[in-house]
Parts: C-alpha cells; structure tokens; sequence
C-alpha cells in the first residue's frame, strides 16, 4: 500500500488558470485544443526555481517536501510546458495535493509564535497550552480565519 501523498505548500496560485496559443497573433476559436493540465505545485516549483532562482534545496524547504519531490515535480511541469509549447496544446493550470494556508500564528498569552497549517488546525499554542492562538500575518487568505 504506497504513503499518502504530502501536502505541497505552494504561496501563490494565478489568477489566469487557462494559457491557449494564439497563431500569429489571431486568436481563433479554441474549440478541439488539446490541453495540458499543469497542477498547482508544478506551477508553484516552476516560479521558485526559474523565477526566483533559489536552489533545489530552498525551493523544497519553501514547498515543505524533500529535494528529490520537488525534482521530479519540477521535473514533471517542465516537460509538461514544453509539450503544450512544441505541440500547440493549451495549458490549463489546477488541481493537484497542495494547501496555501499555512500562518504565523501568535499566543497572546505568552507571546510564542509558531508556524500551523490549515489541515493541522490545532489552534493551541504548543508552548504553554492556551487557546488564545490568532494568526500574525496582514494578509491571511480566508481559510486560515476559520
């Protein structure tokens, strides 16, 4: 029986979800397109390493997985960009095993910040117990305020 599959942190997921290729300028109809499907973590792989230039190493500490997942996603979304640009496909951005809430939480009561995810949700201060944990950040998206 194989490991579930680790959540993939990802700190950016794109407004536009859908990139057509357009000959010569002239958009046509897009009916009949094949389609590529590139997942939320290739994409966010893809922006650490070629974008931002971090090496393997802290682009798998950003996504919180190892080096050798982040290799063979970014190995994955890579050859998948290159198909839909050689083969005329569209590409279509979604899906995947990834979360984005992930918070700075603070304790009020003592004062001990910590790092939670959405899916852990435990929202008791792991050094003195207190349940007057809020999250620290300005611009949290909604699932983490829940």
């Amino acid at each position: 029986m194989p490991r579930p599959v680790k959540w993939r942190r990802v700190e950016s997921i794109p407004e536009n979800k859908y990139f057509a290729p357009c000959p010569k300028g002239k958009c046509a109809c897009l009916e009949g397109i094949q389609e590529v499907q590139l997942k939320i973590e290739e994409l966010e792989a893809m922006r650490l390493k070629d974008i931002e230039g971090l090496t393997q190493e802290e682009c798998a500490g950003r996504m919180q997985i190892s080096r050798q997942t982040f290799q063979n996603i970014i190995d994955e979304a890579r050859k998948k960009v290159a198909t839909a640009l050689i083969e005329n496909r569209a590409i279509t951005v979604g899906g995947g095993h990834y979360t984005k809430n992930v918070c700075n939480f603070k304790c009020s009561s003592c004062g001990n910040e910590t790092m939670i995810t959405f899916e852990e949700r435990g929202r008791v201060c792991k050094h003195c117990g207190s349940n007057e944990v809020v999250c620290n950040r300005k611009q949290c998206n909604t699932e983490c305020e829940r």
